[in-house]
């Protein structure tokens, strides 16, 4: 908004003093952060028409050192119909009705555009020009509120105004928000500003807060920075409270208690080094020993969606995310051998203990670091020989975990060494055939295509002859057994194209070219 060109006289703001009495930064931080114009002037009078007083403008454009304004042209609203879109003049006239009915409503008592008992009259006008409201004003109500106004209109001023017959008239031209600045305005004339505030959002209130700045009104900053406090944000404003906080420079004993609940270097003065990777750690086992399952299922979708949208280094280490899989993959293979011999008792923390390893998974998956944990799994050789011995009810979900790692493999997440892929099918494979049917069959949203896709690219990457190995023992079963064994027949095809084509077609590939030390040549 502009205050009619009066913003800034040989480079002092007019808010300087106020802003370093009331707490807050100066007035020229004002002008930085853009919510005044310098050079826009106001609207002109109407052609033929002489004011009887002159402007804020005009009475400032005296003052020695002033910058002339450039020429402006208001444009009225009714004659805006040619110039704009249908949609545009919609919400100018909503935008009328309601700065109206501001305007229109006054409690009993209140002084609030009361023409009766007014001195000035007060012109606000959008920066386009389109909405121009004129409302009485108070001199002396707008200097006890506002420093701004304190200094301008002075008594020394009202004096010059009073020798004309015609009560003194104000503009404030190139207006952000016509509406936003006329509810500042009553909030002068209000005893309570903090249940008036109450009545409306966090947007408006931003709006009124980058208004009272920008007229040093101390007490409507005060309170909407009490408002801001105290009230809930929706996702989309935090950003828009930091950010117009930030932009308008106030002192950090005045927006801390606002910005305390974004920020943990505003609650602690000082950055905790150690401190989210303690909560998110504390998280992580919060889940892991939960014992509502229902809630364990939601809490794990939220955590590890909160990880993956914010998987900064610094925010949880390797070693700490290592060190839960540690205590789960412990905890999985006591009671996985206790169940091979027959004691069933704690066989449900089998699935439980599985099911943290599957989430663990994902999330070092994720963060591209799971390939010490398929190394580690690839390794649990005792569990894969006490596999056949535990009731496929309860071993079931531990194939679970083997077949996301064949889908990391398969999809280019896991960069294993082959060694550490060939153990991996070494032993688990055949116990994850043997629970394939049980996984088909028990686990609900089981993405079969994507395990046996999974499982065909991971063979795929090995050497030949071990291809070969594996995929005839596969062809076998899945002759003798195909609802429990998984689909690989595209892997399959491509060993096949690979383990033939050169035997049969050798005479038809082109000859490749062989680099000596020194010389290439055909051979």
């Amino acid at each position: 908004m502009d205050f009619a060109g009066a913003a800034s006289v040989n480079g002092h703001s007019p808010g300087d003093d106020a802003f370093a009495s009331g707490g807050f930064t100066k007035f020229n931080s004002v002008l930085t952060a853009g919510l005044l114009n310098p050079m826009s002037p106001p609207p002109p009078p109407a052609a033929g028409k002489a004011r009887s007083s002159p402007t804020l403008f005009e009475m400032m454009a005296s003052e020695p050192g002033m910058i002339h304004p450039r020429t402006q042209m208001q444009i009225p609203v009714q004659g805006s119909s040619a110039r704009h879109p249908l949609p545009v003049l919609d919400r100018q006239a909503l935008t009328l009705q309601r700065i109206s009915e501001v305007l229109a409503s006054r409690s009993p008592g209140s002084l609030f555009n009361d023409s009766a008992s007014s001195d000035m009259k007060l012109i606000l006008s959008s920066k386009d020009g389109a909405i121009s409201v004129s409302m009485n004003v108070h001199r002396e109500i707008l200097a006890a509120h506002s420093q701004f106004f304190a200094e301008k209109l002075s008594d020394q001023w009202m004096r010059q105004q009073q020798r004309t017959a015609a009560a003194p008239i104000v503009e404030i031209a190139d207006c952000d928000d016509v509406e936003v600045y006329v509810e500042t305005l009553r909030l002068m004339y209000c005893e309570d500003l903090r249940r008036r505030l109450m009545k409306e959002d966090v947007s408006r209130v931003l709006g009124i807060l980058k208004v009272s700045a920008a007229i040093v009104f101390d007490a409507g900053v005060l309170s909407c920075l009490e408002y801001l406090e105290a009230a809930p944000w929706a996702e989309d404003e935090e950003e828009k409270v930091a950010s117009l906080l930030s932009n308008l420079r106030f002192d950090e004993a005045a927006t801390g208690e606002v910005l305390k609940r974004v920020s943990m270097e505003a609650s602690n003065g000082v950055v905790a080094g150690n401190d989210n990777e303690e909560v998110l750690v504390k998280l992580l086992q919060v889940v892991l020993e939960g014992k509502d399952e229902k809630a364990r299922r939601d809490m794990k979708g939220l955590v590890a969606k909160m990880l993956r949208e914010n998987s900064s280094q610094s925010d949880i280490r390797k070693e700490s995310l290592y060190a839960a899989c540690d205590g789960c993959l412990q905890s999985l293979r006591d009671h996985f051998l206790l169940a091979a011999e027959s004691e069933l008792k704690d066989a449900a923390q089998i699935a439980r203990q599985a099911s943290n390893l599957q989430w663990l998974l994902d999330i070092l998956i994720d963060r591209q670091i799971a390939e010490d944990f398929l190394a580690s799994w690839a390794s649990e050789s005792e569990m894969s020989d006490a596999h056949p011995k535990v009731p496929a009810v309860h071993r079931f979900e531990v194939s679970r975990v083997t077949a996301r790692l064949f889908v990391g493999i398969g999809k280019g997440q896991l960069l294993a060494s082959k060694d550490a892929r060939c153990l991996l099918l070494q032993t688990w494979l055949v116990p994850f055939y043997n629970d394939f049917g049980w996984m088909r069959r028990a686990s609900k949203g089981l993405d079969r295509h994507l395990i046996e896709d999974g499982l065909s690219n991971t063979i795929l990457t090995l050497p030949l002859p071990w291809q070969q190995e594996i995929m005839l023992a596969w062809f076998d079963r899945f002759l003798n057994s195909s609802e429990d064994c998984p689909n690989i027949q595209r892997g399959f095809e491509v060993w096949w194209r690979r383990a033939f084509w050169r035997r049969n077609g050798d005479h038809q590939q082109p000859r490749l070219l062989q680099i000596t030390a020194g010389s290439a040549e055909n051979s």
